[in-house]
């Protein structure tokens, strides 16, 4: 994985938690944020939490006598999040999913949106997880599909393509669309002591009101940009105007609608 992969800084975060959560992130929240408050944890730990649109999901769900603490390798990203949810319940903190700075046995849940992709070692991230829950303690965190099941991040994907045909950015393919097989999931759970392991395919339809905010979504407000910048910095606002364009023609030029899919996964310690 690239460094420029991890890196979420500068303008990002904010055009991320302002395009990008709506569009593909918040329904899994909500997913996700269901099915960990079906547990009823008392302390909750979320890794990778990046502007926070899981943290808000679970935080109505939580028990008046809680805690939870939200972490990310990104302290730009904590810094957005903070801003967007004040609950003394909850504890932000810079911390890396693969070094958790935190005591054996001491979570009875551990959630992780769209975070796992970007493990340098997935199976230390896993044993780190599985570390710190207590036994009978879930882990809840979810994945995304191949790129071509997800239908905006692939259109952009391939127009940028056109942009940069030399050396195409693939950043949406390689990072966090580039870790769906469920085999290997399962065996790297395996391999870090989760011996129960539940898997769901759930598919949303994402929407937009024009093909102009998922461009700038992907464009400017992921580490897709990084990748742009680093070809021709003075050729972002073209490479994001061509992809409104590539999605315009792909889905119209109004408000759009596209398949978004992605892998829901449970372990239990």
């Amino acid at each position: 994985m690239a460094a420029t992969d991890k890196l979420f800084a500068g303008s990002i975060p904010e055009i991320y938690d302002r395009y990008l959560v709506p569009l593909i992130f918040e329904p899994y929240a909500l997913d996700l944020a269901a099915r960990l408050a079906k547990a009823d944890p008392r302390d909750v730990l979320e890794t990778a939490a990046g502007t926070g649109v899981l943290t808000r999901a679970i935080a109505p769900r939580l028990d008046a006598t809680a805690r939870m603490v939200a972490t990310d390798l990104n302290q730009p990203m904590l810094d957005h999040a903070m801003t967007r949810l004040r609950d003394g319940r909850i504890a932000w903190r810079q911390a890396d999913a693969l070094v958790l700075p935190f005591t054996d046995r001491s979570f009875d849940a551990v959630a992780c949106q769209f975070g796992a992709m970007f493990f340098p070692d997935k199976v230390q991230g896993y044993r780190q997880a599985h570390r710190v829950l207590r036994p009978g303690g879930c882990f809840f965190f979810n994945v995304w599909d191949k790129i071509s099941e997800n239908e905006f991040a692939d259109t952009v994907t391939d127009a940028l393509a056109e942009v940069f045909p030399q050396d195409p950015p693939r950043f949406m393919a390689r990072a966090p669309h580039g870790y769906h097989d469920v085999g290997l999931i399962r065996e790297q759970l395996a391999a870090a002591g989760f011996a129960d392991v539940s898997v769901d395919a759930v598919e949303h339809r994402s929407t937009a009101a024009s093909p102009r905010d998922p461009a700038i979504a992907y464009c400017q407000g992921t580490p897709l940009r990084n990748e742009i910048e680093a070809r021709d910095a003075s050729r972002l606002d073209e490479a994001t105007e061509h992809a409104a364009q590539a999605l315009a023609l792909r889905f119209g030029s109004g408000a759009i609608v596209g398949r978004i899919r992605a892998f829901v996964i449970t372990a239990r310690r």
